[in-house]
């Protein structure tokens, strides 16, 4: 079986539960595993761009997942004693399983290590309150595993780790009845086919000729729970991924340099399908024949929701989605914060009616919160307070004055990009590739602008691998009672756009709403180089080729990073534009932007061109046109 080593019997050693010692040797071992096997893993990315940094991700999440449980006492120290100088504290397995699984979600970092939390997650779920696990609790815990993961993203599709997520839960049911390591031999059995399987699920990965990378992760993670529970303590034996043969290798000669089809909007190959952040659900424009952007409902309508399982928090984030846009259901165990706009308030509360029991409701006219940057909104706090500003942690009772309506977190991948996010008065947390921002990270930074004086934070992840992350860190300030929205701004010049309508003094809805419209309103593009051969939508490419990038898709390949530049600016102002946006990365000769706006001025009369250092690995161009 490609991929991962199966043993034919059950060997002598083979263990009948889970304790405590073999849950601490599982997540040791799939640290050392990951370490191993991350650039591996990384190099499955289906892009031809080194930015591709599943393993990395995977790899760091699970080892601070480990410092974290190791600092509560958790995890073993060589001596026995938390690195606080307390000894380490006894628990049980399912215990250990719950605490590492919150360790795995405030370490994640980008889609996959969040999708990874979910699946630790299940498992605990399952474990919560057993000493020890034996194969029943397993096979149920991977079956709710699989639940969470698919529900961890907005529009899940085959071919990526759900596949093989869905296809390990089955076999671990079937097999309960013959044991523990029958149930995990089961399980990494069916995941590892249902991998191999991706290629002919997902043509993105058949272009490239790779499996799934988040999927190869969990083919670790189950290929070390198979090892443990055999009784082994040795290394798992591993062979290489199933690696096809590239389609570029396949088919006929795609279209010349320069010639390829048209850019697919919002099409991004280098991004799991269905890999979206789950807080919010994309807003949705219910009047035919209206722009999205200057057609709003006529309410918002908030409250806080008791007693909804997970079955009627789906089916009132469905109602609300019918009903309006904005739509954001965040929380758990039963707890939720609920928003929305729409014109039927009343339908709104009704719907909160049929999930559970909602309280704290709160309706307002859209017409009095939403206005323009700079102008007094209803209900913003007056502008005439003086002092330092103190958080509601701070000051519970600080007066409105001392305090903002809204504060903002962002992404940011370069220095430059650091620093212009910073001079706006948002808390940066670096993230780009192979250094993504962790949940935690994003945490920690949603709070600290809360304390500072932020009635509600809106977070500007900048990158779609961030996303997940994000909403995580959302929902878990959801707990501490603070309000934060998520902002879908998947490249940094989109960010940048959203970043120029947000007014500190308007309410979080109005900003959330104005941003979420700027982002949107904003085409993208980039030029990179090649890293590897690979068939792009323009044709074959080969190592240090300079590729095109218009909302994601490679569309231009050539050898000037001048004329691929201006090819791609051509193609994003093909349907017009106000303002175009050039953020040099790291290395990037300045007169390539220079070139870019002239030609593109000469072409477009009244064009107005902002060229920003940004500093930013891997992309030497970031372009947007608003």
């Amino acid at each position: 079986m490609p991929g991962a080593t199966r043993r034919a019997t059950v060997p002598d050693e083979a263990l009948t539960v889970l304790d405590t010692d073999a849950v601490r040797r599982w997540a040791v071992l799939i640290r050392a595993t990951l370490a191993l096997r991350r650039a591996e893993i990384d190099d499955l990315n289906v892009f031809p761009v080194p930015d591709g940094d599943t393993g990395t991700n995977l790899f760091l999440t699970f080892d601070g997942a480990l410092d974290g449980t190791r600092l509560a006492g958790l995890t073993p120290t060589p001596d026995g004693v938390r690195r606080d100088g307390e000894p380490s504290t006894p628990v049980g397995a399912g215990e250990l399983l719950l605490a590492f699984a919150k360790a795995l979600l405030h370490a994640a970092r980008g889609n996959s290590g969040v999708i990874l939390s979910q699946l630790a997650r299940g498992v605990a779920d399952v474990a919560r309150g057993h000493d020890t696990v034996d194969a029943a609790t397993l096979a149920f815990g991977l079956q709710r595993a699989d639940e969470l993961a698919w529900q961890a993203v907005t529009e899940p599709r085959p071919g990526t780790v759900l596949s093989v997520s869905r296809a390990a839960a089955a076999a671990a049911g079937d097999a309960v009845g013959d044991g523990l390591h029958a149930v995990a031999s089961a399980a990494l059995a069916a995941a590892a086919v249902a991998l191999e399987e991706t290629p002919r699920q997902l043509d993105v990965l058949a272009r490239a000729g790779v499996v799934d990378a988040g999927g190869a992760g969990y083919v670790v993670v189950l290929e070390c729970l198979e090892r443990v529970c055999a009784g082994d303590a040795g290394p798992v034996e591993h062979q290489p991924w199933p690696v096809r043969t590239p389609a570029s290798r396949r088919r006929p000669a795609a279209p010349a340099a320069g010639r390829g089809r048209p850019p697919r909007a919002h099409a991004d190959p280098a991004r799991p399908a269905g890999s979206t952040d789950r807080s919010t659900d994309r807003s949705t424009d219910r009047s035919e024949g209206t722009d999205p952007a200057t057609r709003h409902p006529d309410f918002e309508v908030m409250y806080l929701l008791d007693g909804a399982d997970d079955d009627a928090v789906r089916g009132l984030r469905a109602r609300l989605t019918e009903l309006g846009d904005s739509v954001l259901v965040v929380g758990g165990d039963g707890e939720h914060h609920v928003h929305v706009h729409a014109d039927d308030a009343g339908a709104a509360v009704e719907a909160g009616l049929a999930a559970g029991r909602p309280h704290g409701i709160r309706i307002a006219r859209l017409e009095d919160t939403v206005h323009a940057p700079g102008t007094a909104g209803h209900d913003d706090p007056p502008a005439d307070g003086d002092g330092p500003a103190l958080g509601p942690l701070d000051d519970p009772e600080a007066p409105a004055a001392e305090r903002v309506a809204s504060g903002i977190v962002a992404c940011a991948g370069g220095p430059g990009l650091q620093a212009l996010f910073e001079e706006a008065g948002a808390a940066v947390v670096a993230s780009g590739p192979s250094r993504r921002a962790s949940t935690g990270q994003l945490i920690a930074a949603v709070r600290e602008r809360h304390r500072a004086g932020a009635d509600a934070v809106v977070v500007l992840p900048d990158d779609s691998d961030t996303e997940l992350a994000a909403g995580a860190a959302v929902r878990a300030v959801a707990d501490d009672g603070i309000e934060a929205h998520v902002v879908r701004a998947g490249t940094a010049v989109q960010g940048v756009a959203a970043l120029a309508v947000f007014d500190p003094d308007a309410s979080a809805a109005a900003n959330v709403l104005a941003m979420q419209s700027a982002a949107a309103a904003t085409r993208h593009g980039a030029v990179t180089t090649a890293s590897r051969s690979a068939l792009t939508s323009a044709g074959p490419c080969e190592p240090g080729d300079v590729l095109g990038i218009v909302d994601g898709d490679i569309v231009v390949v050539g050898h000037d990073l001048t004329e691929v530049a201006r090819e791609v600016v051509h193609r994003l102002l093909a349907s017009g534009g106000e303002l175009l946006t050039v953020v040099l990365g790291e290395g990037a000769p300045p007169e390539v932007a220079d070139a870019v706006a002239r030609a593109e001025r000469a072409a477009h009369l009244g064009l107005e061109v902002s060229t920003i250092q940004g500093g930013q690995p891997v992309y030497p161009l970031l372009l947007g046109v608003e």
